[in-house]
């Protein structure tokens, strides 16, 4: 029984050699994640500085053509003042050519402001996308850092797999399901029973004669708290020499 027990203690190693590089892995994607959810704001903001940026230039350029399409208005009815039979059309149509060029003056002082806006937020852009690039090669790269670290785990877990093939081979056939069935559970599987019966998995009290009887027969049992595979510390010690 001890050789048996020996072969599945060394498969267990494995397996928790194998759990180990998972855990120190498990947090990689995690971090991953979080960098690029900065990279995506990081872009977020470079753009949303942008959209501001072509707001206030299409209000220009918009602004710019009313003026355009109101001086062209102006010039007509500036063209038909003469034709103009009494002096109260006439005034009328010069009150309404007055009314538009001061409309156009005021247009233009916003047309001015807008361009004085767009200034300012065109170097507001500037200064997000040089920060944008900054900050992107250094979460880049840390990402690809990170990346790295999670392939070579993933070659690791991969080899010690190859492992875990070779030593589950050496394990008893039925002492190997039950071993399984417990691992999907909880990790470590197999545990030493500790004097004065107590198991090293949950630390709960064995019974006094299932423990006898573990450390008379040098088997294996199972936990009745914790349902893991145990057995008496001292089964898996070297024999005395002779």
């Amino acid at each position: 029984m001890r050789d048996k027990l020996l072969a599945l203690a060394a498969l267990q190693k494995v397996d928790l050699d194998i759990a180990a590089l998972k855990k120190n892995a498990e947090t990689y994607p995690r971090e991953m994640a979080e960098l690029e959810k900065q990279l995506s704001a990081a872009k977020a903001n470079v753009d949303a500085e942008r959209v501001k940026l072509d707001t206030l230039e299409s209000q220009r350029r918009t602004l710019e053509q009313t003026i355009a399409d109101d001086k062209d208005k102006v010039r007509k009815w500036e063209a038909r003042l003469s034709e103009q039979r009494s002096t109260r059309e006439y005034s009328a149509l010069a009150r309404e050519i007055d009314i538009a060029k001061k409309g156009q003056l005021t247009m233009a002082e916003e047309v001015q402001e807008l361009g004085r806006q767009a200034l300012v937020q065109r170097e507001v852009v500037k200064a997000k996308e040089a920060e944008f690039t900054s900050k992107t090669k250094d979460l880049v790269d840390r990402i690809d850092a990170l990346r790295g670290k999670l392939n070579e785990v993933e070659a690791q877990v991969k080899s010690v797999d190859v492992k875990r093939a070779e030593a589950a081979q050496a394990v008893d056939a039925t002492l190997l399901r039950q071993y399984d069935v417990v691992r999907k559970k909880r990790m470590p599987a197999m545990v030493p029973v500790t004097h004065p019966g107590t198991c090293s998995g949950c630390r709960m009290n064995i019974p006094a004669q299932r423990f006898n009887t573990l450390v008379a027969t040098r088997g294996i049992d199972t936990c009745p708290s914790c349902t893991r595979m145990i057995y008496a510390a001292e089964t898996l010690e070297a024999p005395p020499a002779k």
